[in-house]
């Protein structure tokens, strides 16, 4: 087995995975769903096309830098009726929430022959990548150099530079971890269980952990 890393940073990030109607919630880490949405991105993958081999993958995320929740308040007018006029007399509030200033590296584990697809394809994507909505570019190249590596998916978030560094030695945190288990964890409901054009998502566990952040060597005893 071998492990993809992804850096997703971005001024504004979002993944939901309980959206209903107007309103467009944002989980406080990437989802499952968001992900392999971007690597089908990546790929030119129609929203028709099975996703079986992306989902099979075990995903891991290292936080490495959380984001403030915040909220946008949209509006719209001209919503299509049942009858597919649109009605201009309607005026939708929609409320979107948002990460803002996030950095997360994201791991993806698998079989080395489909990592390093993968990571050609984030390298040259066939459609533009967005970081949970269209309307979010990332801030940075998805692809890491050295984005696939012969570990496990826990080894290799540990082991991994991080996206951001503290500026003071006392402003260095313990990093969240949020990995992928068979059987025991948390439930969200963002596991594709078919082609993204239905819209249909299955339960998977994640467990949460903590990694202690490493110190920065000190260029003064270089």
């Amino acid at each position: 087995m071998a492990t993809l890393l992804l850096q997703l940073v971005g001024p504004m990030q979002a993944w939901g995975v309980t959206s209903r109607f107007d309103e467009r919630d944002s989980g406080l880490e990437p989802s499952k769903s968001g992900v392999i949405g971007l690597l089908c991105a990546a790929l030119g993958r129609d929203r028709a096309e099975p996703v079986d081999d992306l989902a099979a993958l075990r995903m891991g995320v290292r936080v490495d830098r959380e984001g403030l929740l915040m909220r946008d308040y949209q509006t719209a007018t001209g919503l299509l009726l049942a009858s597919g006029k649109p009605d201009h007399k309607r005026t939708a509030i929609s409320p979107r929430f948002y990460l803002a200033d996030a950095a997360f590296l994201v791991g993806l584990e698998g079989s080395r022959t489909l990592l390093d697809t993968l990571q050609s394809a984030l390298k040259q994507p066939v459609w533009p990548l967005s970081l949970g909505r269209k309307s979010m570019p990332p801030g940075k190249p998805v692809w890491l150099a050295d984005g696939v590596r012969d570990t496990d998916l826990l080894t290799t978030l540990e082991q991994a530079d991080y996206l951001t560094e503290p500026l003071q030695p006392h402003d260095i945190q313990p990093l969240r971890l949020m990995l992928e288990h068979p059987t025991e964890g948390a439930v969200r409901l963002d596991q594709p269980v078919a082609p993204f054009a239905q819209r249909r998502f299955g339960p998977r566990f994640v467990q949460s952990a903590t990694l202690e952040r490493r110190h920065a060597p000190d260029p003064t005893h270089a």
